[in-house]
């Protein structure tokens, strides 16, 4: 028998609980470095090394240590000795150390360490448990630790959990790590949310095709926005600039991060998620057919519906009237003459320069009073908002009198009412008499559409055809089939502009002339 034959062999194992030890540090490599400077010492050979990384020292089912187990079972000599730096890097639990030394054992290896001698008298033991049960402790100290200061962090105003989309992570001076706007998608979330809370969007399935119709918001693993990811985003106060985590009881504390949407937004949105069932996508809404549903039967008031029909060589697209027993069923009407006429009547509703710029000096003068208005109800606000905070401090002093857990909570739930309150008075104070753009950035996108609806009409994508729909009709449109559109009600803003004429402007017929003016710039 050989020489070589007769020296131990060896396995080392190494293992770190986080990915920024191995990352930003050497603590695999010192670790091992210190076991094969024992093994040396000991004239052991190295027969293989075994690692752990990210792994928690209070988990027992590792994939280095198991296939560590798996290698120690497999050996014939299973008189195998196991090399760790500390009783740490085993385990970092009392039970978690027992069982993986009793494995340890089982798979034929022997326990070492250059920190500490294993033994099995009773001795040994009571002083390898001891230092177990200390790591046990550092462990949990340090986790408690932690949780302490992401508190205090959260409590100053930084949320300290993974970002949601529309923010990032960056180093700013002065404040250490904070979310910050990760553009295009903050964008995106802010148009989506207001879409929602304003009606532009009716249900959640809109929000997701309006999100899907952007390559760079993000998609799960089959290419779609699922509605899971829909629903998160709007329930999400971070977006509003409040930072709220029940299992700390942090509730509606001002965050530092830039809000993508207003508190007062925020909650249209959770009025709409509570008094609106989530409603399935239509699957007969699609670019094709941009009037569906929108158009009704002037017999019978019913919906129009539309399809293809395959003719001897290609498709053609038509509109039709689905309720049978009207005198109008299933007779149909060809695409281009129904959205003609439609356009037709659009162009109708754009206004002549002179009503047009009529229309603008009277905007600008009630802009203008608007603003003296706005500074008198700023002081109104400063009032109600004292009030408030005398009724929160009333409530306080009965929750600490209270006997009852019900009357406790019946005192809870109206303070958190009246902090809600608090938010949205000290946002519409922030913002009273003092608008965030001039009057020409304000309304420059509004007065565009009013004096070309057309414009809007002509995209290539459905939602702004959709959107027109909705802002230039305050109802669905009958049409007949020999008479063509009937009366369209048309939205209060056109309204407006029409019962203008008396002052000796007309709407013109046609194509109109573009309303140009130095105040709005495309």
């Amino acid at each position: 028998m050989s020489k070589q034959s007769h020296i131990p062999k060896a396995v080392i194992y190494c293992r770190v609980s986080s990915t920024a030890q191995v990352t930003k540090g050497d603590g695999l490599g010192s670790q091992e470095t210190r076991c094969r400077e024992y093994a040396k010492h000991k004239h052991y050979e190295i027969v293989e090394v075994f690692k752990d990384e990210g792994i928690s020292g209070s988990l027992i089912d590792r994939p280095g240590m198991q296939a560590m187990l798996k290698f120690l079972r497999a050996r014939e000599t299973k008189q195998d000795i196991v090399i760790i730096d500390d009783i740490s890097r085993l385990a970092r639990g009392l039970e978690a150390h027992i069982q993986l030394r009793m494995a340890i054992g089982e798979a034929g290896g022997k326990l070492e360490s250059p920190s500490i001698e294993f033994g099995d008298d009773s001795d040994s033991q009571l002083v390898e448990n001891l230092l177990a049960s200390v790591s046990q402790h550092q462990r949990q100290k340090n986790t408690e630790q932690v949780v302490h200061r992401m508190q205090a962090r959260m409590m100053n105003g930084y949320w300290v959990f993974f970002h949601p989309i529309g923010y990032r992570y960056e180093r700013v001076s002065g404040h250490g790590k904070m979310l910050v706007r990760d553009e295009p998608l903050a964008s995106i979330i802010t148009e989506t949310l207001e879409g929602y809370a304003r009606g532009r969007f009716e249900t959640q399935s809109e929000v997701k095709r309006f999100l899907e119709s952007h390559e760079a918001f993000p998609r799960g693993r089959d290419g779609k926005v699922h509605y899971q990811r829909v629903n998160n985003l709007l329930v999400q106060v971070l977006y509003s600039g409040y930072i709220t985590y029940s299992p700390w009881n942090i509730t509606l504390h001002p965050g530092k991060h830039e809000p993508l949407i207003s508190y007062e937004t925020f909650q249209a949105i959770q009025k709409r998620l509570n008094g609106q069932s989530k409603a399935p996508a239509r699957k007969d809404l699609n670019a094709d057919f941009p009037l569906r549903g929108f158009v009704t039967c002037g017999c019978c008031g019913s919906a129009m519906t539309a399809c293809w029909s395959r003719g001897r060589d290609r498709s053609y697209p038509y509109y039709l009237c689905p309720q049978k027993g009207c005198e109008a069923y299933g007779k149909s009407i060809r695409k281009e003459i129904l959205e003609k006429e439609f356009e037709t009547l659009l162009s109708e509703l754009r206004p002549s320069p002179n009503l047009f710029y009529l229309a603008l000096e009277m905007f600008k003068e009630l802009w203008s009073h608007r603003q003296q208005q706005a500074r008198q109800e700023d002081q109104h606000m400063q009032g109600e908002l004292r009030r408030i905070g005398k009724k929160i401090d009333q409530f306080l002093d009965r929750m600490v009198e209270a006997d009852t857990s019900m009357l406790v909570k019946t005192y809870e739930n109206k303070v958190k009412d009246l902090q809600e309150k608090q938010v949205i008075l000290n946002e519409k104070i922030k913002n009273c008499g003092r608008p965030l753009q001039s009057f020409d950035e304000s309304f420059r996108t509004a007065f565009d559409f009013l004096g070309n609806p057309y414009k809007l009409w002509s995209s290539d994508r459905l939602e702004d055809k959709r959107m027109v729909l909705r802002l230039a009709f305050s109802e669905k449109l009958p049409y007949d089939r020999n008479e063509g559109f009937r009366t369209a009600p048309t939205a209060l803003p056109f309204r407006l502009l029409s019962d203008l004429k008396g002052c000796g402007n007309s709407m013109v017929e046609g194509t109109g002339v573009e309303p140009a003016t130095p105040t709005l710039r495309t």
